[in-house]
């Protein structure tokens, strides 16, 4: 029987882009659902009851919910072509450490960098460098966080990068002046087709986050 795979998605949404990396990366076939997160949909209702949010991935009929969750899934069903996560328990469990981090940190204090003002968005921007910096003393003299191929902490942190044109510009911070290494590795993803076709433009996702900032009244 052929896998029958849907991903119920948000086109700006890093989670979704994550795991839309991930089935580039193992050349799956799927279909794509664009949802309407302010009438969602009875099929999102029906696969992601507890949390009623996307990406959901939907393999044969079974929902699998949480992005990092579902690369996971990815990389465990379809284990014949590109690993994400590395073989030895150790790194693997490294890689988790990482990934979770960037759900921790970079989603969340991002987010403040448009959506606050004054001393609170003076200390996302300290904090969001801080941030950075680490992830970039982790990455270290690799190509990629998985060494010399996209790995799992990889997938789960650049589709952030769609965000940075918005975290820069409201933020008014540099990242690449602040850590050029950084950048680098990012401007590296997006030259490897499975990661550029699964990504919208920065100046797409710029747009998006400014009609969020009037909707919440943050001028």
């Amino acid at each position: 029987m052929a896998d029958e795979v849907i991903l119920l998605d948000f086109w700006p949404s890093p989670f979704g882009m994550r795991i839309r990396i991930a089935l580039a990366e193992k050349g799956i076939k799927y279909e794509y659902k664009e949802e309407d997160l302010r009438n969602k949909s009875p099929l999102l209702l029906q696969m992601n009851p507890v949390h009623k949010k996307i990406p959901v991935l939907i393999h044969n009929g079974k929902p699998i919910a949480e992005s990092l969750i579902a690369v996971q899934y990815i990389d465990e069903v379809w284990n014949d072509k590109s690993p994400l996560l590395p073989s030895d328990p150790y790194q693997r469990s490294q890689a988790r450490f990482w990934a979770d981090y960037v759900d921790k940190k970079i989603y969340e204090v991002g987010r403040n960098l448009w959506t606050k003002k004054g001393d609170e968005q003076e200390a996302a921007k300290k904090e969001f460098i801080e941030a950075i910096k680490l992830l970039e003393q982790e990455l270290g003299d690799k190509t990629y966080f998985g060494g010399d191929k996209l790995g799992f902490v990889d997938v789960a942190l650049i589709p952030f990068y769609t965000w940075f044109k918005g975290y820069e510009t409201f933020g008014n911070i540099n990242v690449e002046k602040e850590s050029p290494k950084f950048i680098a590795w990012a401007k590296r993803c997006i030259q490897i087709e499975s990661v550029s076709k699964s990504l919208p433009d920065q100046d797409k996702v710029y747009d998006f986050i400014v009609e969020i900032r009037k909707k919440i009244g943050v001028e």
